[in-house]
């Protein structure tokens, strides 16, 4: 797609300081969204190199052309939803889309968990079932009733691959994605009578810093992961940026409840 599609509409990004976030902040701008940016607090931006901060992402929003402002809270908490919401509405009058992207595989002490299997420790368990399930229907809670006066909205949620392949490990991460891919589907089914679009994206293993961090840990490199075709390759932040767009646009107005996986194939005939 091209042009701007989405001129004049009122987006909120989660988790947008780096990452598969940040690439969605930046392409919906490009396609004419005013963005609110969001991150857990200051600091979450930098932590692997893509952003100095999360003002840094909102400037490079309004170098489009576009309208931005960079809003902190952890959305597990619901009043820092609402508050948020308040916010956006107090500033832009409206919200058009919902991007939540925020979660991860992030333990109580922002480090992937140790064990990460049934036997994880609980403060991750609870950290990593909440930033990835509970983050995604808090938002959606502050949101939806504004779309539903409105009579109108789009909701994307990010969920993953692992919601449908059975993995030893990440086995909570692998069950919270599979939440939220159930809670886009009974979200969709609620909300079509007030003409508001629930659709879900699910990446696969994605270049984003934080995954390049991973990767430097289990003593791999990028040319360790180089790409053997255009489809045989990690994905890149852009490529789950530009099926949000689709999905955020008027292209897929007909469609709701579905979840479309964005790997390149890479678990064809494991799912």
């Amino acid at each position: 797609m091209t042009g701007e599609h989405l001129l004049g509409k009122v987006t909120i990004v989660t988790g947008s300081g780096r990452g598969i976030g940040k690439a969605i902040a930046l392409r919906l701008a490009k396609a004419g969204a005013n963005v609110v940016v969001h991150d857990e607090n200051e600091d979450a931006p930098s932590k692997f190199g893509e952003s100095e901060s999360l003002e840094e992402v909102a400037e490079k929003v309004r170098m489009l052309g576009r309208r931005s402002i960079a809003l902190f809270g952890d959305l597990t908490n619901h009043q820092n939803c609402r508050r948020i919401v308040d916010a956006v509405i107090a500033d832009f009058g409206r919200i058009d889309i919902l991007v939540n992207n925020a979660g991860g595989d992030i333990g109580a002490n922002y480090q992937k968990p140790e064990p990460n299997d049934l036997f994880i420790f609980e403060p991750d368990l609870h950290a990593v079932l909440n930033r990835n399930l509970l983050t995604t229907i808090n938002m959606c809670r502050a949101v939806v009733p504004i779309m539903m006066r409105q009579g109108y909205g789009k909701v994307i949620n990010i969920a993953s691959v692992a919601a449908f392949i059975s993995r030893g490990k990440e086995i909570i991460y692998s069950v919270s994605k599979a939440g939220v891919v159930h809670f886009t589907r009974c979200l969709a089914a609620m909300l079509r009578p007030y003409g508001i679009n629930v659709n879900a994206v699910a990446p696969g293993d994605t270049l984003t810093g934080r995954y390049i961090a991973t990767l430097k840990q289990r003593g791999l490199s990028l040319e360790d992961v180089k790409p053997k075709s255009r489809l045989e390759r990690f994905g890149e932040p852009d490529d789950i940026a530009k099926v949000v767009e689709f999905f955020a646009s008027d292209w897929s107005d007909f469609v709701t409840g579905q979840t479309l996986l964005v790997d390149g194939g890479m678990f064809l005939g494991r799912i």
